[in-house]
């Protein structure tokens, strides 16, 4: 019987990253669920993630802290397996609004989450699949990483930027392990993140600019995570795929 993969994914308890658990589950990946508060909604993805038949174990932490990323990934390999990939998709964004106005706190945050986060993920799963044989890593980037989101959120998408860089340097540095790094940068998803930042008609407001002609959903995106971790990506690294209705 073949081995399952397993795989790691933050903030998995909404938007993206609950999409993300779905398909992956369809897909036969057992699945660490890591989510930041909201323990009926994770333990909810769960549910619908073992209802597939695969194997689902949720914690809660704050990617931001070491020890909560550290705890995260022992509970995975314990539980489940060696783990085999990672979905790095915890993120936040903080207010809308220009830096100018930005507080420093939010700024902070932004960053601690969207990038330190991504880091210290991004090392664990780099220390356990170098010492299993291999593995592969998703990050979640955005569109606003090259398109900059002024007047919106500069400080997000300078993160996410970094998140682009981080995916290209680690590819490099890890492929002689066997391990690939890509990314995935969507536009504007139809997620709560909208309401979160205060402006939840933001993707109907946004359609227009948008060559598609609308907003994007939380399950396209999953399916291009779906394929960067599938064997039918085993030649590509280093990649920032694109899911944003050509914005």
């Amino acid at each position: 019987m073949p081995v399952r993969p397993v795989t790691v994914v933050t903030g998995g308890s909404r938007g993206i990253g609950a999409a993300a658990c779905l398909r992956l589950a369809a897909d036969g990946h057992d699945l660490a669920l890591g989510y930041a508060h909201d323990r009926a909604a994770a333990e909810d993805v769960a549910e619908r993630v073992r209802a597939t038949g695969a194997r689902c174990v949720t914690v809660r932490g704050d990617t931001s802290e070491e020890c909560a990323v550290e705890r995260l990934f022992d509970i995975a390999g314990a539980e489940l397996g060696a783990v085999t990939g990672l979905v790095n998709n915890a993120g936040v964004t903080g207010p809308l609004g220009r830096l100018a106005d930005a507080r420093t706190e939010d700024l902070r945050r932004v960053v601690e989450v969207n990038l330190l986060g991504y880091l210290l993920c991004c090392r664990r799963a780099a220390r356990d699949m170098a010492e299993s044989g291999g593995g592969a890593i998703v990050n979640v980037s955005s569109a606003a990483a090259t398109l900059g989101s002024p007047g919106d959120y500069v400080h997000y998408a300078a993160t996410k930027a970094a998140v682009d860089a981080l995916t290209v340097g680690l590819s490099k540095e890890l492929g002689p392990d066997g391990i690939r790094v890509n990314a995935v940068a969507p536009g504007i998803i139809e997620t709560g993140m909208h309401a979160a930042m205060g402006d939840p008609d933001r993707p109907a407001r946004a359609a227009a600019g948008i060559p598609l002609g609308r907003a994007g959903q939380p399950w396209e995106v999953a399916g291009a995570i779906a394929w960067l971790l599938s064997a039918d990506a085993s030649y590509t690294t280093g990649a920032v795929l694109r899911v944003s209705g050509g914005r």
